[in-house]
This record gives C-alpha cells, sequence and structure tokens, in this order.
C-alpha cells in the first residue's frame, strides 16, 4: 500500500468533517453497487443525504441512531435519481469492498467537526 503525497495543514483545514445521527436508511434500488439512502442529522447544519456503500456490513436497523463522521463540503454528487450531499467516512477491508464506518467512541453533539 503506498502513502500519498504529502499535503499542508491549510490543505487539511479546507475539509470539513462532521458528526451526524443516520436518521432514516432505505435500500437505493437503482445504485449500480448495493447501497443504502442515508439521511443524516448534522445538527445546526442541517439534514443531508448520502449513498452509502455498507449494506455488506450492516442493516438497515443497526444503522438507525448510530453517529457517524462525514465530509459535508464535497459539491452534490448526482448517483442514479439520487443527489448526496456528503461523503460518510468509513474504512475498507481487505476485499477493497466491506466497509466499516468511522464512528465516534462517545456520543458528541451532532455537527461538531473533526479538529
Amino acid at each position: 500500500m503506498t502513502i500519498k503525497p504529502e499535503i499542508s495543514w491549510a490543505d487539511f483545514e479546507k475539509i470539513d468533517i462532521r458528526c451526524g445521527t443516520i436518521i432514516s436508511v432505505n435500500d437505493f434500488e437503482k445504485a449500480r453497487n448495493p447501497s443504502y439512502q442515508l439521511e443524516i442529522d448534522f445538527g445546526d447544519l442541517g439534514i443531508k443525504k448520502s449513498s452509502a456503500q455498507i449494506t455488506s456490513l450492516y442493516g438497515k436497523e443497526e444503522l438507525i441512531g448510530k453517529q457517524v463522521m462525514a465530509v459535508v463540503n464535497f459539491p452534490r454528487k448526482q448517483i442514479a435519481n439520487f443527489f448526496s450531499e456528503c461523503l460518510v467516512m468509513g474504512v475498507y477491508g481487505e476485499d477493497k469492498k466491506d466497509v466499516t464506518l468511522l464512528t465516534p467512541s462517545l456520543p458528541v453533539k451532532n455537527g461538531m467537526p473533526v479538529g
């Protein structure tokens, strides 16, 4: 595995990573790969939608109420008939298919930034 090129602190500061709580989960039937459509509450930032390929490790019921980390300042991305407004963060398994979500180890207020 190769390490990506070094970036400056200013580059890192441009990425807005926040904690939010998943409030709804639906199957994303029109996605090419098995995915869910998520709605995530980011507190004062509001509710944002995301498409996530996490169906192999997570059931819909267990995702409701789970806090996740997400990049909230990417432009919206259209995936089939859905607009993803944030990027939920996770770690790929060795097979490059299974994704384990990044979550805080203790509950935090929705919308709190990584810092």
